[in-house]
C-alpha cells in the first residue's frame, strides 16, 4: 500500500520518460541546423529583429500570424511547426490514451473522408494530388491516416486473445482497415506512402502473431503477384524508378539524376564532412528536394560519417527507449500503440536513408523529425506523444 501511494505521488516530470524526450529534442536540433543549411541561399534574406519580434508573439499566442509573416522562409516555418508539435506532444501525453480506444474509429473515418476529398479538391505538386489547401496550411491526409490506422489496429488487435496466432477470419478486419487508405493513397498517386501503410499494418499483425500457414501463403502470393504488378500495376514512371535504382547510369540527366547527386553528396562527406554550410552539392543546389526527401544527403555531406552515425544512433536509442516503454505498458492496447508508432518511424527512416544512399528506389518519403514539412512534423510529434502517454501511465495503477 505504501509503495502504491508513493507511486501515485510522483510529479509530472517524474512520470515523464525524460530520456525519451531528450532524444526527440536532440533530433529536433539536428534537424533545424541541417534544414537551415539546406535552405540557406535559396529562401532569401531576412530581418533578424523582425523575426525575433514575431517569434515572441508566436510563443504567446499568435501561431498563425507567425506562420503567415514568414511564409517565404522554410526554416522559420519549420520552427513554427516544431513548437506547435511540442504543444501537441505534451497535450497528447497528458491525455489518457484510452480516449483513442473509444474514438479511434471516428478519427479513422475522418481521415478516410479527407483522403476522398483530396481526390476531388486536392492541390497537385510533382504530378501527385496529395494535399488539401487550408489557406494557411497544406494538409496531407496520407500522413495522419498512418496514425489512424495504428490506433484502429491497436484497438482491434488488443481484443484478440491469440495463442496459436491470428487466423484467416481474424485478418479480414485488419485487411479492410489497411486496404481502404492503401487504395485511396495509390490513387493520388503515392505508391510509396501506400506501401508504408501496408508495412506498418503488417508489422503490427506480425507482432501479435500470425499462423505460420498464413505467412507461407502470403509469401507464395507475393512471389507470383510481383511480375503481374510489374507489368500491369505499375505506371511507366514507377517502373523507371526501379530500373534507375538498378542502373542509375542509364539516364544520368533524367530519372537517375537524383540518385547520382545524392550518392555523390553522401560519399564526398567522408569521415568528418565538409563543414556547416560548406557542402558543394547542397549549397550549389545539385541535390533536389534537399530540404525534404534528401535532407540526409545534406547531413552526410556537411557532417560526414561521424554526423550521420550520431544521427542514426539517436534513432536507435529512440527505438530502444520506445521498445522498453512497450514492454512495460500497463495494457495490451498501449503496447500495440507503441509498436505501431515505432513501426511507422522505423519504416520512414529505413526507406528514406535507403533511397538516399542508393540501396532503395527513389520515393517521396520524408525523414522523421529532420525533413521539412508541417504535416509530417505534426503527425510525428503526435505519434511520439502517444508513446509518451503510454509511458506516463505506467505509474498510474
Amino acid at each position: 500500500m505504501r509503495s502504491q501511494i508513493q507511486i501515485q505521488e510522483r510529479t509530472f516530470f517524474q512520470r515523464l520518460d525524460t530520456n525519451f524526450l531528450f532524444v526527440i529534442f536532440a533530433l529536433n536540433i539536428i534537424g533545424l541546423i541541417n534544414l537551415y543549411s539546406a535552405t540557406h541561399g535559396v529562401t532569401g534574406t531576412f530581418n533578424t529583429r523582425l523575426f525575433w519580434q514575431q517569434f515572441i508573439w508566436f510563443s504567446g499566442c499568435c501561431i498563425l500570424y507567425f506562420y503567415l509573416t514568414f511564409a517565404d522562409y522554410q526554416f522559420y516555418q519549420q520552427i513554427a511547426w516544431l513548437i506547435l508539435g511540442w504543444v501537441i506532444f505534451f497535450s497528447v501525453t497528458l491525455f489518457d490514451y484510452e480516449f483513442w480506444r473509444r474514438f479511434c474509429w471516428v478519427f479513422y473515418g475522418l481521415n478516410i473522408v479527407f483522403l476522398i476529398a483530396v481526390m476531388g479538391f486536392g492541390t497537385s505538386a510533382y504530378g501527385a494530388q496529395r494535399w488539401l489547401d487550408l489557406g494557411f496550411f497544406r494538409y496531407q491526409p496520407s500522413e495522419t491516416v498512418k496514425v489512424a490506422v495504428v490506433l484502429v489496429l491497436a484497438s482491434y488487435l488488443s481484443k484478440k486473445d491469440v495463442v496459436r496466432g491470428l487466423g484467416y477470419r481474424d485478418l479480414v478486419v485488419p485487411a479492410i482497415i489497411t486496404g481502404l487508405p492503401f487504395i485511396l493513397t495509390v490513387k493520388q498517386p503515392d505508391l510509396g506512402t501506400a506501401l508504408l501503410i501496408a508495412a506498418i499494418s503488417l508489422s503490427m499483425i506480425v507482432f501479435v502473431k500470425v499462423k505460420r500457414s498464413i505467412l507461407i501463403l502470403a509469401s507464395i502470393i507475393t512471389l507470383f503477384a510481383t511480375p503481374i504488378a510489374w507489368n500491369f500495376g505499375l505506371k511507366d514512371y514507377q517502373r523507371n524508378r526501379v530500373l534507375t535504382f538498378l542502373s542509375p547510369g542509364r539516364d544520368p540527366r533524367g530519372t537517375g539524376y537524383n540518385s547520382i547527386q545524392s550518392k555523390i553528396a553522401v560519399g564526398s562527406g567522408r569521415i568528418l564532412g565538409k563543414g556547416f554550410r560548406k557542402g558543394t552539392q547542397s549549397q550549389l543546389e545539385f541535390i533536389p528536394e534537399r530540404h525534404s526527401d534528401f535532407i540526409y544527403s545534406v547531413l552526410s555531406e556537411e557532417h560526414g560519417f561521424i554526423g550521420s552515425t550520431i544521427t542514426l544512433s539517436l534513432f536507435v536509442i529512440l527505438y530502444l527507449l520506445a521498445t522498453n516503454i512497450a514492454a512495460h505498458a500497463k495494457d495490451k492496447f498501449g503496447a500495440l500503440i507503441v509498436v505501431g508508432i515505432l513501426s511507422t518511424i522505423f519504416w520512414h527512416v529505413f526507406i528514406n536513408i535507403g533511397m538516399v544512399i542508393g540501396l532503395l528506389p527513389i520515393v517521396g518519403v520524408p525523414l522523421p523529425l529532420l525533413s521539412y514539412g508541417g504535416s509530417s512534423m505534426l503527425t510525428t510529434m503526435f505519434g511520439l506523444g502517444l508513446i509518451s502517454a503510454v509511458a506516463y501511465r505506467r505509474y498510474l495503477f
